[in-house]
C-alpha cells in the first residue's frame, strides 16, 4: 500500500506529517531538551503513524494520538539511553520552533520538571482542556489540575510572580 492510499482523519500521510510536524517537534523538544534526540523521537512517531495508526475519528483525535505517541517515544528514548536529562540543561535557542508570543512561555517551561512541563505545554500552548490533557497523558483530571497548579506556582516563583 503506498502512502497516498492510506488516510488519517481524511489526510494522506504527507499532509498529516506537514500539518502536525511542528506539534510533534515541540512536544519532543520540550521533553528531551535536545534537538538531536527530539529528531529521533519525531521520526519514530511518524513511522508509527504510517505503520500502526488506528482509525481516527477526526483531526483532533489524530493530533492527540501523535502527542501521546511522541511522549511515549521520548520516555522510551530516555530509558533506552539510560541518561537523565536535568531540567536546567540549556537548549540552543535556534532549535526551538515556537512563534514569537510562545517563545517566552516555552523557555520558562523548559526550566520546569517534565511532569509539570508536559501538562503546562498541552494546556497553555496546544490549548487542550484539562480533560483532554488527562486523556493524552493517561492521568486523571484531578492529577492534571494538580500538575497545572503546582507547575504555575513553580513558574511564578521562578519568573517573578512571587514577591517574597
Amino acid at each position: 500500500m503506498s502512502s497516498g492510499e492510506r488516510r488519517y482523519a481524511g489526510l494522506c500521510y504527507e499532509q498529516a506529517v506537514r500539518r502536525y510536524s511542528d506539534t510533534v517537534t515541540k512536544v519532543c523538544v520540550m521533553r528531551l531538551q535536545s534537538m538531536a534526540d527530539a529528531e529521533d523521537c519525531y521520526q519514530n512517531t511518524f513511522i508509527k503513524l504510517y505503520y500502526k495508526s488506528p482509525d481516527f475519528t477526526d483531526e483532533e483525535h489524530l493530533k492527540a494520538w501523535l502527542i501521546r505517541v511522541a511522549i511515549r517515544e521520548c520516555v522510551s528514548y530516555i530509558r533506552k539511553n539510560r541518561r537523565i536529562i536535568p531540567f536546567d540543561t540549556p537548549v540552543e535557542r535556534d532549535a526551538v520552533l515556537f512563534d514569537e508570543d510562545a517563545a517566552d512561555l516555552s523557555w520558562a517551561l523548559m526550566k520546569t520538571p517534565p511532569k509539570y512541563r508536559e501538562a503546562l505545554y498541552l494546556y497553555y500552548v496546544e490549548r487542550y482542556k484539562v480533560r483532554e490533557v488527562a486523556d493524552i497523558l493517561g492521568k486523571s483530571e484531578n492529577t492534571v489540575k494538580t500538575l497545572l497548579k503546582r507547575g504555575r506556582e513553580l513558574l511564578r516563583a521562578a519568573y517573578g510572580g512571587d514577591d517574597a
